[in-house]
């Protein structure tokens, strides 16, 4: 079944099911690291069960869980742009269900459609957006002065 929030939602009627065709269905066990930081990067998620944490390598401490990211959510953006290595690591936190994309398929069906392809850039800028945000507040909130984490 393909819901109709997230990713979903933002695409124009009848790009949510060619989209699907690019997708398969994946599990992943809790503890699993799906990608690391620095990686190469050519899919993308979908979740539609379980949780996963965004994490940030900081050099001499462990990684910073930067964000938790739950059902609906897209889990992967940095496929879109060179070198397309991944920003983050990820990691299971419960056991995980989502729809994998293979993002060679997703580019080819935005280089013949161009509503998809504008689309799929705006939520994407969307979600880079918001994790930037909470990237800074969750490091800060670690590693900055007492409060310097809150939204102003």
């Amino acid at each position: 079944m393909i819901t109709r929030t997230g990713l979903f939602a933002a695409l124009p009627e009848g790009r949510r099911e060619s989209l699907m065709a690019a997708a398969r269905e994946v599990a992943f066990p809790l503890g699993e690291r799906i990608f690391e930081e620095g990686g190469h990067a050519d899919r993308f998620w979908v979740l539609h069960t379980g949780t996963v944490a965004l994490d940030l390598h900081v050099p001499g401490r462990r990684a910073a869980v930067i964000e938790t990211l739950g059902a609906g959510e897209l889990l992967g953006w940095s496929w879109l742009f060179p070198p397309r290595q991944w920003h983050l690591g990820a990691e299971a936190t419960s056991p995980v269900r989502a729809w994998e994309f293979d993002t060679d398929a997703v580019l080819r069906q935005c280089a013949k459609d161009p509503a998809l392809d504008h689309a799929l850039l705006l939520y994407i800028a969307e979600v880079i957006g918001k994790r930037l945000r909470s990237a800074r507040t969750r490091l800060l909130d670690l590693y900055g002065p007492a409060g310097s984490g809150e939204p102003r």
